[in-house]
Order: structure tokens, then C-alpha cells, then sequence
């Protein structure tokens, strides 16, 4: 009986990791196949369980953090994300309270405002983006440092 149990939380386990890819029960389906392969070995269900126990919280603790670094890391930007950051020069003249302001961004023109509704950008000023609300740049004049 004890195999069923093992078998059937291992597939449930992997069953979950399948579906939410969040590295959250993959270390306890680790845990589950050692406790399985420790019923092959005739211990206990408690022996089993206490295996189980300490090796899923081994695995979480020493490769998940590793996991986590060397998984995904070529993440690749998207047109949102890559903006943000970016140095610009204003096209027309950026005033909030008139809701005037354009720069042109990757061959695209965007709409852009201000970070203060009190302050004008002037055509021709270069700006940094620093947020994007909606379909609009929020950006401030860019000072290098």
C-alpha cells in the first residue's frame, strides 16, 4: 500500500509542477521518489516519511536558489520593459496640462508626459523615460552624470 501512496503523490507532485512551472513541488516529487525507492528497499512508511520529509527540504533549500539563477536567464525583453530606461529626444513639445508631447522610440512615436504637470520639455530636449501609463511615456529631462 505503501507503494501507491508514493506512486500516486510522485505523479500528483509532478502533475502540479507541470501546470504552474513554478518550481514550487518539483522538490517534493523529489522527495517522493526517494521515499519510493526506500519502499523498494523494504524500510518502513515511517522511515519512508521522514526521508521524504528531510530530502524535499534539502533539495528546496540547497537547488532551488540555484534553480532559480540559471533558469529563464535569457529572459528577453519586451517592447514595454525595454523602454523604461531608454534616452530620448522630445519631436514636439511636452506640456501635461495642454496634453502635448511626442518622441520617437524604436520607429515608433509615442505620446509622452511629463513626471511634473508643471514643468515643459522643450522640442529638441533629450528626456529619459522613467514609467509608461497606458500608452504614454513618462519621462524627465535626462541629466548625465
Amino acid at each position: 500500500m505503501d507503494v501507491v501512496f508514493w506512486l500516486i503523490l510522485l505523479i500528483l507532485l509532478l502533475g502540479i509542477e507541470t501546470i504552474t512551472v513554478g518550481l514550487t513541488t518539483i522538490w517534493f516529487a523529489g522527495g517522493a521518489l526517494v521515499a519510493l525507492i526506500l519502499w523498494g528497499c523494504g524500510l518502513n512508511f515511517w522511515v519512508q516519511a521522514f526521508v521524504f520529509a528531510i530530502v524535499s527540504v534539502i533539495l528546496m533549500i540547497f537547488t532551488r536558489p540555484l534553480a532559480i539563477k540559471y533558469i529563464n536567464t535569457n529572459k528577453l525583453k519586451t517592447n514595454y520593459e525595454g523602454i523604461i530606461g531608454k534616452v530620448v529626444r522630445v519631436t514636439k513639445r511636452v506640456d501635461n496640462i495642454n496634453g502635448t508631447g511626442a518622441a520617437m522610440v524604436n520607429g515608433v512615436e509615442w505620446t509622452l508626459r511629463s513626471t511634473n504637470d508643471e514643468i515643459i520639455i522643450e522640442e529638441g530636449t533629450i528626456v529619459k523615460v522613467v514609467d509608461i501609463k497606458g500608452v504614454k511615456l513618462v519621462v524627465e529631462e535626462y541629466v548625465e552624470r
